[in-house]
C-alpha cells in the first residue's frame, strides 16, 4: 500500500449497546497510513467500543468499517484478563500469537526478547502473569501487541501503571514506528510527543470530530472554536430576549400593534434557528469529601519492615513507618518492585512487618478493580457500600453520592463489568464516601480516569482527615495532595 494512502474509513456507521443504548450515530472519519492519531472523549463515551469495531470484535449496527483484508490490526488492551493470569509468559505470548494466525508459533523465545526490548522490560519467559506488578502487566499488553507488527497498532490507556521510564520507552518506541497508530489517553504530554491529530468522540452528540495537528493544538482549536460559539450565542440571546420583549410590548397596546408584536416572535425565532448547537463539554464531577467517622488515638498503621523485589531478588529491609489520622504517605518506586505487592498486603491484613489497628475500615483501590464484584449491578455496590458505612441516610443519600460521580439512571442498573475502566474507578471513589474507611490504600488512582476529574479527586484526597497509603507515577497528581511522609523502595 501506499504511504499515506488511507487504511481506515467509517461510513455513516451507527452502534447501540443493547437497546436504546447509542454509543455511535452516523459517524464518518478517516485515517490515512503512517498516521499517528488520538482518540478522545469522556469516560463511558464509547472509546473502547471503537476500537472493537475496528478490530472486528463488534460489527456496526448501521454503516460500514472500511479496512483491507490484508491490513493486520492488533490492540493492547488496558488491563490483563483474569484467565489469562495462570500462564507463563512464553504460554501469554504463543497464545495471542495462536489466536491471530491462527496455528501454534515455534521458536517464540527470540521474538519475546526483541518486543521486551522495545518496551524496557527483563523478565523470564517461565514467569508466571500473575507475579507481575501492574506496571509490568501493562507492558506485557504493549508487548503483546508489537509481537504482532501490525499494520494498525490500537493502545487503550498504555502509560496506565507505567513509570517515567517506561512512558519514556514508549514515547520514543511510538515516535520512530512507521506504521499507523490510534491511542487513547488521558496523558497530554504523552500525546504531544507523537500525535497528527485528534478523533473525538462526544458522548452527547455520539459524533467523531475529526482534528489535525498535534494534541496541544487540536485542545486548543477546540476551546477556541467554542469560545467563538459561546460569545454568537451570547449576542443572539440577547437579541432573543429584545425581540420578544419588544413582541411583549406592542402585544399589550393591542390592536394593530399585535401584529407588529406576532412578526417580532418570528424574528425571535428566526434568531433561535442561529444559534449554533455547540458540543456540551466533559462535565467534571462534584467535589466530594470521603468521611471518617471513629476517632482514632494511636497509630493506624505501622510497619517495621518491607520487602522489595530488585534484579529477580527478593530482600526484607527495615523501616520505621507510623501513620496516625489525617498522615499520608507516598510509596515511590519503580515498575517491579513490589509496590503492588505491599499494597495488597496491607488491605489484606497479612503484610510481614506490618499491623492495622483494630477495628479499623480499610477502604482500597486497585489498578484491576478485583476490590468491586462485576457481577453487582452499580446500585448493588453501592447500596453494599452503605451498609459496610452504616450510613443512615437511605436510598435517597445513596443516590445522591452517586450522581456526584455522574453515576444516574440507566448506570444505576448495569453490572459492574459492563462499565468502562473510567467509569468503574467512579464507582470505586463513590463507594469510598459511603464507606467511611479510616484507612485509604490507593494504587495508582489516576489510571482510567478522565483528566477533568483528577483536579477534584486530587482535593478530595488532599483533605481527607484518614491515613492514606498512596502509589502514583503521575508528579501533577501527586503535587495537589498533602504528602506527610515519603517511602522510597528504591533507596534500599
Amino acid at each position: 500500500m501506499v504511504p499515506g494512502e488511507v487504511l481506515l474509513r467509517f461510513d455513516s456507521v451507527s452502534f447501540e449497546h443493547g437497546f436504546n443504548k447509542p454509543i455511535l450515530d452516523e459517524v464518518s472519519f478517516s485515517v490515512r497510513r503512517g498516521t499517528k492519531i488520538t482518540l478522545m472523549g469522556q469516560n463511558g463515551a464509547g472509546k473502547s467500543t471503537l476500537f472493537q469495531l475496528i478490530s472486528r470484535v463488534l460489527e456496526p449496527d448501521e454503516g460500514r468499517v472500511h479496512i483491507g483484508d490484508t491490513v493486520s490490526v492488533a490492540m493492547a488492551r488496558q488491563v490483563m484478563a483474569r484467565e489469562q493470569m495462570k500462564y507463563t509468559v512464553r504460554e501469554f505470548f504463543a497464545k495471542c500469537l495462536e489466536d491471530k494466525i491462527g496455528k501454534r508459533v515455534y521458536d517464540i523465545d527470540p521474538k519475546i526478547d526483541e518486543v521486551f526490548e522495545a518496551v524496557n522490560l527483563s523478565a523470564s519467559h517461565d514467569k508466571k502473569i500473575k507475579t507481575f506488578s501492574g506496571g509490568q502487566q501493562a507492558r506485557l499488553l504493549l508487548a503483546s501487541a508489537l509481537i504482532q507488527n501490525p499494520d494498525l497498532l490500537l493502545l487503550d490507556e498504555p502509560t496506565n501503571n507505567l513509570d517515567r521510564e517506561g512512558i519514556f520507552h514508549l514515547t520514543q518506541f511510538l515516535v520512530h514506528y512507521q506504521k499507523t497508530v490510534i491511542v487513547i489517553s488521558h496523558d497530554a504530554e504523552f500525546l504531544n510527543a507523537f500525535s497528527d491529530g485528534v478523533l473525538y468522540l462526544d458522548v452527547f452528540t455520539k459524533k467523531i470530530e475529526q482534528y489535525i495537528g498535534n494534541y496541544h493544538d487540536v485542545v486548543e482549536q477546540i476551546s477556541s472554536r467554542v469560545e467563538k460559539e459561546n460569545r454568537k450565542n451570547a449576542q443572539l440571546a440577547k437579541q432573543i430576549q429584545a425581540k420578544k420583549d419588544q413582541a411583549n410590548v406592542f402585544a399589550y397596546k393591542g390592536g394593530g400593534l399585535r401584529l407588529v408584536a406576532k412578526r417580532m416572535r418570528e424574528k425571535a425565532e428566526d434568531l433561535e434557528a442561529e444559534k449554533v448547537d455547540i458540543r456540551k463539554e466533559d462535565r467534571a464531577i462534584r467535589p466530594f469529601t470521603i468521611p471518617v467517622i471513629s476517632t482514632i488515638p494511636g497509630p493506624i498503621l505501622a510497619i517495621s519492615a518491607v520487602t522489595i523485589m530488585k534484579n529477580h531478588i527478593s530482600s526484607v529491609e527495615k523501616v520505621n513507618i507510623s501513620l496516625y489520622k489525617k498522615e499520608h504517605l507516598l510509596l515511590k518506586g519503580p515498575n517491579g518492585i513490589g509496590k503492588t505487592t505491599l499494597l495488597e498486603a496491607l488491605a489484606s491484613g497479612k503484610a510481614p512487618g506490618a499491623k492495622i489497628a483494630p477495628g479499623i475500615r480499610v477502604g482500597y483501590y486497585r489498578q484491576d478493580f478485583s476490590t468491586l464484584d462485576f457481577e453487582d449491578t452499580v446500585f448493588e455496590s453501592l447500596d453494599d457500600a452503605m451498609q459496610i458505612g452504616g450510613s443512615s441516610g437511605g436510598e435517597e443519600h445513596m443516590r445522591s453520592v452517586a450522581a456526584g460521580f455522574l453515576i444516574t439512571g440507566e448506570m444505576m442498573r448495569t453490572k459492574v463489568g459492563s462499565l468502562s475502566e473510567g467509569q468503574k474507578g467512579l464507582v470505586a471513589f463513590a463507594r469510598f464516601v459511603l464507606e467511611c474507611p479510616e484507612l485509604l490504600i490507593l494504587d495508582e488512582p489516576t489510571n482510567h480516569i478522565n483528566f477533568r476529574h483528577l483536579p477534584v479527586i486530587a482535593s478530595a484526597l488532599d483533605r481527607y482527615e484518614g491515613a492514606m497509603v498512596l502509589v502514583s507515577h503521575v508528579p501533577e497528581f501527586i503535587e495537589r495532595i498533602r504528602i506527610d511522609q515519603i517511602l522510597d523502595l528504591n533507596k534500599f
